[in-house]
């Protein structure tokens, strides 16, 4: 007998819910998991891929890989923001720390910029940072898990 065997599919009825019969619950195995069942109505069941959706273009991807884009594309949208917040902050101020540290670095490889134009390429890596971090959230929320944003068959919203 193989483990798989030993997965049993029971339904167990509680007569103690109801007095005039037993309220069915759902089947488990062994170790009291439930056992999914293959149904055609089953969000998991979506098939996968890119598709034109209410909202646009999206891509239907397992829950788990949904979980790894979401989060990464957030953790990533977060860091470009602040980075391109920090880099208008030092085109800015003229004394920022930031833009001392980048002023020391050049001068020590020999390369000297006049202020206006140190200014204009912090502004512009600055602004250019926060629109990438703008591209990867807003490409981030395209991914869905299978079976999130279905449209309710039952529902009056219109």
């Amino acid at each position: 007998m193989s483990d798989t065997d030993d997965a049993v599919d029971r339904t167990e009825t509680d007569d103690r819910d109801e007095p005039g019969g037993g309220v069915e619950r759902q089947a488990v195995d062994d170790t009291g998991d439930p056992i999914a069942v293959d149904d055609e109505s089953d969000p998991r069941n979506e098939p996968v891929g890119p598709r034109v959706g209410p909202n646009g273009r999206e891509v239907v991807v397992p829950l788990r890989l949904y979980k790894t884009v979401t989060a990464l594309s957030t953790l990533a949208a977060v860091v470009t923001y602040l980075i391109g917040f920090v880099l208008v902050d030092a085109a800015t101020i003229q004394v920022s720390v930031v833009r001392r540290l980048i002023v020391f670095a050049l001068e020590s490889v020999g390369v000297g910029l006049a202020a206006d134009t140190l200014t204009a390429l912090l502004a512009i890596g600055g602004v250019g940072s926060i629109l990438l971090g703008t591209a990867v959230y807003v490409l981030g929320t395209r991914f869905r898990a299978q079976g999130m944003g279905k449209p309710q068959e039952d529902s009056n919203e219109g």
